[in-house]
């Protein structure tokens, strides 16, 4: 059996880009202080002055500029890793993401690959108000051309990156900081990650709890909670949210015939909204009960502690909220 080690989520990370550094020299790191700084997370602490400037590679503060950069090094055969501070800031490379590096292989009538792989970090958390702390996943998700990736825990923080970078097509990880120092153990060596697949992080029969990101280590422990109270519940990792993986949910719900999704970001047009309309398209004869979602409240993220916890899910609402479904 393979040792195990300890790590943080952001070590995790760092252990991802430092392997991809080492294996394929066209792969380089660019972003706003991902250098000298050590990364605005410190994710990147130290690469510079192990591999130096051609490749941990400081930029103006200009997301489409960088952004821009790095699909055109894409073009010409690089491996560019993009590091967009927060998703927040993303919304100034939208036209970049959007309307290149998602459309040049359509457009190109399948001649040009975009391989390009951006990082954002991601989520609700750590009091950084409105301007610096949401969960847009879905808007990613809504566009043809992206591959879009939630770094949901440890695993997949050590082994998704590597994985991505194989990929001919234009990779977002979303990263989550309220998990970066969140430690846990894993294995030593980081295994290959389906980018393709959601996974079952926890089996059950009573009911199957679908979700991603920040959700998964909530709905886990929430899953142990009410295992005590007898009730087993199966939590699956959505991991890909475009393109979703249909089949791991659905054979999942035909098994406990009953479906909650959760996630931290708005409940209108949501990742949540489109796992819900696909059970009900290809699963509603399987469910003995309606399908339901816990999501963010509707509103700008608040900067104060108990109002920030309480714009998101938390593990005792995930608990009370399946009581509920399974016990009304």
């Amino acid at each position: 059996m393979s040792n195990t080690v300890k790590l943080t989520y952001r070590e995790a990370l760092k252990s991802a880009i430092r392997e991809a550094l080492q294996k394929d020299e066209r792969v380089f790191l660019m972003g706003e202080d991902v250098g000298h700084y050590g990364g605005a997370f410190a994710v990147s602490k130290g690469l510079l002055e192990e591999f130096g400037p051609e490749r941990i590679m400081d930029v103006p503060l200009s997301e489409s500029g960088f952004t821009g950069a790095g699909i055109g090094a894409a073009l010409v055969g690089m491996k560019p890793i993009v590091e967009v501070m927060t998703v927040n800031f993303s919304l100034l490379a939208m036209d970049q993401i959007f309307n290149n590096a998602a459309t040049l292989l359509h457009m190109s009538g399948g001649q040009v690959n975009v391989p390009v792989v951006i990082r954002m970090g991601c989520g609700i958390g750590r009091q950084l108000a409105a301007q610096h702390s949401h969960s847009w996943e879905p808007f990613y998700a809504h566009v043809p051309g992206l591959i879009v990736l939630s770094v949901g825990t440890h695993e997949d923080a050590r082994g998704m990156l590597l994985s991505a970078l194989k990929s001919p097509d234009p990779v977002i990880i979303f990263e989550y900081t309220s998990m970066l120092n969140l430690e846990k153990e894993i294995q030593e060596y980081a295994e290959e990650v389906d980018i393709q697949k959601s996974k079952v992080l926890r089996a059950g029969k009573d009911i199957s709890v679908i979700t991603y990101g920040t959700g998964v280590y909530k709905c886990l422990e929430a899953a142990e909670h009410l295992f005590q109270e007898n009730i087993d519940v199966e939590v699956i990792d959505l991991r890909v949210l475009r393109p979703l993986d249909d089949e791991g949910f659905l054979t999942s719900i035909s098994k406990t015939h009953r479906a909650l999704v959760v996630e931290d970001a708005w409940k209108s047009v949501s990742i949540s909204s489109e796992v819900v309309t696909r059970i009900m398209e290809k699963a509603f004869f399987e469910l003995d009960g309606p399908v339901e979602r816990l999501c963010g409240k509707e509103v700008p993220i608040p900067y104060p502690k108990h109002l920030e916890d309480a714009s998101v899910p938390q593990v005792w609402d995930i608990v009370e909220k399946i009581k509920r479904m399974i016990k009304p």
